[in-house]
């Protein structure tokens, strides 16, 4: 019996023209796992999926369904961490391993969680062998250079019709003791111009949600590659707390899921509004 065909790695939604300036980018919550991710994993499906941030790919509809474009990953985290340098691997994951000159060494990766993770907390290692480097190179070959390429193109095709491009890249975060709400990551000012950024928590606390700034989330990798304000094209991360939109075993939707959808439309309108607006009159002398 032929092999189905695989799962396409992510999906594109919403209009096939630019409508709006802001893209949103979902990398973290992809439930696609093969039964060849899951045969090479010692661990259940249920624990790699707490690696997932959980269903945020359900909560951009709203502003999809408002005029924003979306890429959506649909590879689970376990398999490609899209919000990596593809040069994050742990080598000793490797069989055999890369030449060291062409890995980049950083706490996520000496944590665990580099490119391909390789533990999660509280249930050890993740995977029952080293992978293969042609695995490895499938993997950013087929999903990862593929997703940012795409990711750029829609930027681009945004900038080109609008004169500037937002990339909202939401994620979910654990609950955190005395804090719940939403981070906005800008790289500590590198990523997205400051009255985009304020535009952004404005928009969020309007809509009855805690806000901060960088702290515990700065922005990762997609903010750092895609964002160039200087260029017109600048990025923001959200990070919102798990607990705020999923019910208590944090799998499925909670009493605020709705609302967390209403907040990201909000924020996404919030950035394509002052994006929009045109230039301030210089009075004269």
């Amino acid at each position: 019996m032929a092999e189905s065909p695989a799962e396409p790695p992510f999906m594109r939604v919403g209009p096939g023209t630019a409508a709006s300036p802001v893209v949103l980018s979902v990398p973290h919550a992809g439930r696609a796992y093969s039964a060849k991710l899951l045969d090479a994993s010692r661990l259940p499906r249920e624990t790699l999926e707490t690696l997932e941030d959980r269903l945020v790919d359900r909560l951009v509809w709203r502003a999809v369904a408002e005029g924003a474009s979306a890429l959506v990953a649909l590879a689970p985290r376990a398999e490609i961490d899209l919000n990596r340098d593809e040069r994050e691997v742990d080598a000793a994951m490797v069989s055999p391993p890369p030449p060291a000159r062409g890995l980049l060494a950083s706490p996520r990766t000496r944590g665990g969680l580099g490119l391909v993770p390789a533990r999660i907390g509280g249930s050890g290692a993740i995977w029952l062998r080293r992978m293969s480097g042609a695995e490895l190179a499938r993997r950013i070959e087929t999903i990862h250079r593929p997703y940012h390429e795409t990711l750029a193109t829609m930027l681009e095709e945004a900038r080109r019709r609008f004169g500037v491009a937002i990339l909202l890249d939401c994620h979910s975060m654990p609950p955190r003791i005395g804090a719940k709400g939403v981070v906005f990551g800008d790289r500590h000012g590198a990523s997205i111009a400051p009255d985009y950024l304020d535009a952004a928590i404005k928009a969020a606390e309007a809509e009855g949600y805690a806000t901060a700034r960088n702290a515990p989330y700065a922005g990762g990798y997609i903010t750092a590659r895609h964002g160039r304000p200087a260029r017109g094209i600048h990025a923001l991360q959200l990070e919102i707390d798990r607990s705020l939109y999923l019910d208590d075993a944090l799998h499925s939707p909670g009493a605020g899921f709705e609302a967390a959808a209403r907040m990201i439309a909000a924020v996404a309108a919030a950035l394509a509004a002052r994006a929009l607006e045109p230039p301030q009159a210089i009075a004269a002398e």
